[in-house]
């Protein structure tokens, strides 16, 4: 039997014991993570800059080894529709790897729907990416320690320990992890920590032509990013999960689920 059988199938059996995730930690993410106290890593999205144009996708594919053609992808981007009668409408074609270039809406098994200019009352795009929660409910739920939190906050995936159980996906709120297409494992946005630990910027951020996304340091009351959190009026997504986000919204609408 392959050792990630071997483990897949303790791991199952365990869950199925009920027994604590912590019982399993098989390492101390302490000893091999990022120790600087002084750093929070957070991240700003402004929905009034983001037009949609899918050069963060792509970058960000393109960076982290993601299949271009793949239907899966670290960070995305959706387009809002907000009709005149109050209906929303929201889609993410290919996670607007091409940007959106068709007026119409596509609502997947509905097909595409056409909507009159007249008929709209507001649009706008978001772009979603993993939340690097403070309390991160993936690492909560993963069976073997693959999935943990470094001591600045961004929250890896091991690909050595893990055993493709998927736990950590059916467990996060928000969407946004899959598995790896060529990898076979539990894949996400990680900030692009291989970047950001040696002074870089995200792949995403670097693309962005608008300044629509920005990393920051939270801690640092000078940084943009924390300014922006301190004293904008920035939303976070799905707040009464209790998961506390570290991305950060400006103009985020009601909407937007």
């Amino acid at each position: 039997m392959k050792r990630r059988d071997f483990i897949r199938q303790t791991a199952v059996f365990v869950a199925g014991a009920a027994m604590s995730s912590s019982a399993m930690v098989m390492f101390d993410p302490k000893q091999v993570l990022a120790q600087r106290p002084e750093l929070r890593w957070g991240f700003l999205v402004d929905t009034h800059r983001c037009v949609g144009c899918g050069f963060c996708v792509k970058a960000c594919k393109i960076e982290n080894d993601i299949p271009i053609e793949a239907n899966v992808t670290r960070t995305w981007v959706e387009r809002y529709v907000i009709k005149q009668d109050g209906e929303v409408l929201a889609e993410s074609p290919k996670g607007a790897l091409n940007g959106f270039t068709n007026k119409r809406i596509d609502q997947n098994t509905s097909g595409m729907i056409e909507v009159k200019d007249e008929d709209v009352a507001q649009a706008f795009f978001v772009p979603k990416l993993c939340n690097q929660c403070e309390t991160p409910a993936c690492v909560q739920v993963c069976p073997v320690g693959a999935t943990y939190q470094t001591a600045d906050g961004v929250v890896l995936v091991d690909r050595k320990w893990c055993i493709g159980c998927g736990y950590c996906i059916m467990g996060c709120p928000y969407g946004v992890r899959f598995f790896h297409p060529k990898e076979h494992v539990a894949d996400k946005c990680t900030f692009c920590y291989h970047r950001i630990v040696d002074g870089g910027d995200t792949a995403c951020a670097q693309a962005c032509p608008f300044g629509a996304r920005k990393l920051g340091n939270l801690r640092d009351p000078d940084d943009p990013v924390a300014k922006a959190v301190l004293y904008g009026r920035v939303g976070v997504l799905r707040d009464e999960y209790g998961t506390k986000p570290q991305v950060f919204y400006l103009g985020l609408s009601k909407e937007v689920h």
